[in-house]
């Protein structure tokens, strides 16, 4: 239930889902490097260093951040647990450093922006400045020093493989390695989104990867450091130098990125190929030791059960994640030397003792998607299972005989339009023979064999005398009765979201609801007379990104902080102070008003979660945001992001979990599970599909192979709606194949609702339908922005967050004999009669 909260201190659902958070977070942290001095014992005094020492970061930047009541850098962290830092000269000298560099920066966004007449927000947004080189002296006393190292990216921009950036600069090689020679203690800690190229100071003993936890992260830190809790995280992407990943060649092109690599992503492209990475995917490191033992296989119906005992050999308490992969026989269809099928976690284990974990995997795991046949199939050989602690570290425990290939499905062929083969290795990692304990037979029975049923052209409704909303919450007549009495007007104002009637880009493109102060959008209230209710979004993934105060003037909410603050550093003071002179001034009543508060907890980002390889956590992390949608009055989560990992060049890559469909699907599940499990609370799984990079975002064309996309960047959307029914869908700004996703009906209606029968909704994402990056690309793009009447028929149920221009054209089309793109008012209905179900399940009346 929606609370307004006046008081402006510290709520105990704040303190509740801060402990939940910070208990969970150091399951995500990844040791990657460890010389068995941690944790420390009895440190009273620390030199720190690094740009992450003040400056630690939480998260990415745009809609993936949220501001939060309070959060404190390293260095005060340390200091509130007792840990005297010597390095202050040092610190203070860094923040002049960093402060000239800043301004810099951003003074050249501006007078680019100023250049090219446009607004340096826009120009400015996920741009990230890359660190400066500096000589500071390392002369703090003590034996024992911690470099913290920060890098941040975010929404609008990709990384570059540049120093500061991907890789170190000078200045921080020299100092790391500096700092590794000269003190007796030292330990790297990085407090980065993705990767960062290693290669330069592997030879430092100790390495934490911290990743960015939200407004606990310095606390988990000092946990870990002291003892108190321990890292039990594995890497959801492998870690390499950048020029060894196949996708680095050709990422960013403004206008058609190829896929060449396929289904070659991650570590299915480096186990495969052979190439040793700086670290595998699946690894992570403890302060203890495990050895893991396989005490049963078993084959049941149409799933293989794996019984796995670890054991705790060294001296730490600590949880160890088991994983399980498959290998594949090489048949007809090339195949990954391996592919993740399973994992679980075990519950703590003290020294000396042991936990057993049950995992299982479904069969149909091990089907391949045959583009020629348009079928997937599980063809006949040997089909090893593997068991390890990371993709590097697997041996064979079990090899499953099928005799003859099996058709699991045929489907009809989707997005055509890629112009190139698929890359092949030429040589496969050798397979691990009659090594296995175990020998199974599997038969055609084992594998869930299922059939398509794609649904016709839908028909318009007849026309039905009006009659109220309430009549359907009572379950008296159906929401296609209720859709079959509006008018055109009426179905074409539901299919765009709420826009005020003089519209301001800069408010509605990040906080365009009415109803909650700061939430990024709303549906239409135009149904308001038939007691139609609305429901209210916000962003995501960090958490619930709303206004963190609000007052209520003459009945209407009015935000008085801005969700968006940290944007607005790219105006100068100038600019500020204007646009201030310029806003009305607050009558009477408005001051007088009493000011409300909506703080929420920020989230580790998805990587982080994706590393705790913990389904439990994450679906902890699910339910901390649904109880704050609750408390809030928001419907609609506009998260999880579950894009893959193809490159880490992608600079919203901490927003998303893995390289890897399943690891990603299950977390996304499971986070989903948490906040649907409160009434009244959905999700909106984003970006769907083929989101992997942010360069020309609303316009790029990502060219892929059916099997690519079916296999890797579709499969971990179907897992997500197969396994939790997410209430929404966020397609995505990309063509694919020459085609924008959100007017694919290959990919919204033969995909989603006929393939995987899925039942919720369909959103754009944000202005996809208007050109609003034209003036910022400066550039003249090979491909148009999507098309209103192209979602309307692809079955792209709502465009955020509405705007005028596209409403007219709605109308418009209705009145034509041919509309484009085919739409008619039978398409129209449809995607009202989505939206009005999805209104009925979360805010009824």
């Amino acid at each position: 239930m929606m609370k307004r909260i006046s008081d402006p201190n510290i709520q105990e659902f704040e303190v509740r889902h801060l402990e939940t958070v910070k208990q969970a977070a150091s399951e995500c942290v990844v040791l990657l490097k460890h010389d068995g001095s941690l944790p420390w014992k009895n440190i009273p005094t620390v030199a720190l260093y690094g740009n992450g020492a003040r400056h630690t970061i939480k998260g990415g930047t745009g809609s993936g951040d949220l501001v939060v009541r309070n959060m404190l850098n390293v260095e005060e962290a340390f200091e509130q647990a007792g840990i005297h830092v010597t390095s202050k000269a040092w610190l203070d000298a860094y923040d002049q450093t960093y402060l000239f560099a800043r301004q810099q920066f951003l003074n050249g966004i501006r007078e680019q922006a100023k250049a090219q007449n446009t607004n340096p927000v826009m120009l400015g947004m996920g741009k990230v400045m890359d660190e400066p080189n500096y000589d500071i002296p390392l002369e703090a006393m003590g034996d024992t020093a911690v470099y913290v190292l920060s890098r941040i990216s975010g929404e609008g921009s990709d990384r570059q493989a540049t120093e500061g950036d991907i890789l170190l600069t000078p200045t921080e090689i020299r100092d790391i390695l500096k700092l590794n020679r000269t003190y007796e203690n030292f330990i790297l800690v990085l407090n980065v989104g993705g990767l960062v190229d290693l290669t330069p100071v592997l030879e430092v003993k100790n390495i934490l990867l911290l990743s960015q936890l939200g407004g606990i992260t310095s606390e988990v830190l000092v946990d870990i450091l002291k003892g108190e809790s321990y890292p039990s995280g594995k890497l959801a992407m492998t870690w390499a130098p950048i020029e060894n990943y196949p996708s680095t060649n050709g990422f960013g092109d403004p206008d058609d990125t190829r896929y060449n690599e396929g289904i070659y992503v991650g570590y299915r492209y480096f186990n495969t190929v052979q190439k040793v990475p700086t670290f595998p995917f699946g690894y992570g490191l403890s302060f203890t030791h495990f050895e893991q033992e396989c005490q049963a296989v078993v084959v049941s119906g149409e799933t293989v059960q794996v019984k796995i005992k670890v054991v705790n050999t060294g001296n730490f308490k600590g949880k160890e994640v088991v994983q399980l992969y498959s290998q594949a026989p090489q048949g007809s269809l090339d195949k990954p030397s391996q592919e993740l099928i399973g994992f679980a976690k075990t519950e703590e284990i003290a020294p000396g003792q042991s936990d057993t974990v049950l995992i299982e995997c479904d069969l149909n795991q091990l089907a391949s998607y045959s583009s020629d046949l348009s079928a997937y199939l599980v063809e006949k050989g040997n089909y090893q299972l593997l068991q390890g602690n990371s993709s590097a570290t697997t041996k064979a425990i079990a090899k499953l005989t099928l005799r003859d290939t099996v058709v699991l499905s045929q489907h009809t062929k989707i997005c055509p339009g890629w112009d190139f083969n698929d890359f092949v290795p030429e040589t496969r990692a050798e397979d691990f023979g009659d090594s296995s304990k175990y020998h199974l037979e599997l038969s055609p029975e084992n594998f869930g064999q299922s059939s398509m049923t794609y649904s016709p052209a839908s028909q318009e409704l007849k026309k039905q005398e009006a009659f109220s909303w309430d009549k359907v919450v009572a379950g008296e007549r159906s929401v296609d009765d209720f859709v079959a009495t509006l008018t055109d007007e009426e179905l074409a104002y539901m299919v765009v979201g709420m826009y005020p009637e003089e519209e301001s880009f800069m408010v509605n493109v990040g906080a365009s609801s009415q109803s909650v102060a700061g939430a990024a959008g709303e549906t239409s209230a135009k149904l308001s007379d038939k007691d139609v209710p609305t429901v209210v979004m916000a962003d995501g993934p960090a958490g619930v990104r709303i206004s963190e105060t609000y007052k209520i003037v003459n009945g209407r909410i009015k935000p008085t902080s801005n969700p968006l603050a940290a944007m607005m550093e790219f105006f100068s003071p100038e600019e500020l102070e204007q646009m201030a002179s310029m806003a009305p001034q607050p009558t009477q009543e408005e001051l007088d008003a009493a000011t409300y508060y909506q703080y929420a907890t920020a989230l580790p980002i998805g990587t982080a979660i994706a590393q705790s390889l913990n389904l439990s956590l994450a679906e902890n992390c699910g339910r901390v945001v649904g109880e704050e949608m609750t408390l809030h009055g928001i419907h609609l989560w506009l998260a999880p992001a579950l894009n893959i990992q193809r490159s880490p060049l992608c600079g919203r890559n901490f927003e998303y979990y893995s390289e890897d469909p399943l690891l990603s699907g299950l977390v996304a599940a499971a986070v989903t599970n948490g906040v649907q499990s409160q009434p009244g609370c959905g999700v909106t799984i984003k970006h769907f599909a083929a989101n992997n990079q942010e360069t020309n975002r609303f316009v790029s064309n990502s060219i892929v192979s059916e099997r690519a996309l079916r296999e890797i960047y579709l499969k971990t959307f179907e897992i997500c709606v197969k396994a939790s029914n997410p209430s929404a869908i966020m397609s995505s700004y990309n063509l694919i194949n020459g085609e924008h996703a959100c007017t694919s009906e290959d990919l919204l209606t033969i995909i989603l609702r006929d393939e995987w029968s899925y039942k919720g909704i369909v959103m754009t994402d944000w202005y996809a339908t208007q050109n609003i990056m034209a003036k910022e690309s400066g550039r003249t793009n090979k491909h148009d922005v999507a098309s209103a009447l192209g979602c309307v028929q692809a079955g792209n149920d709502l465009i955020m967050p509405g705007t005028e221009a596209d409403k007219l054209t709605i109308l418009e089309a209705l009145q034509s004999s041919a509309p484009p793109y085919g739409m008619t008012r039978g398409h129209l209905q449809r995607n009202v009669a989505n939206i009005l179900n999805c209104i009925l399940k979360l805010a009824g009346k």
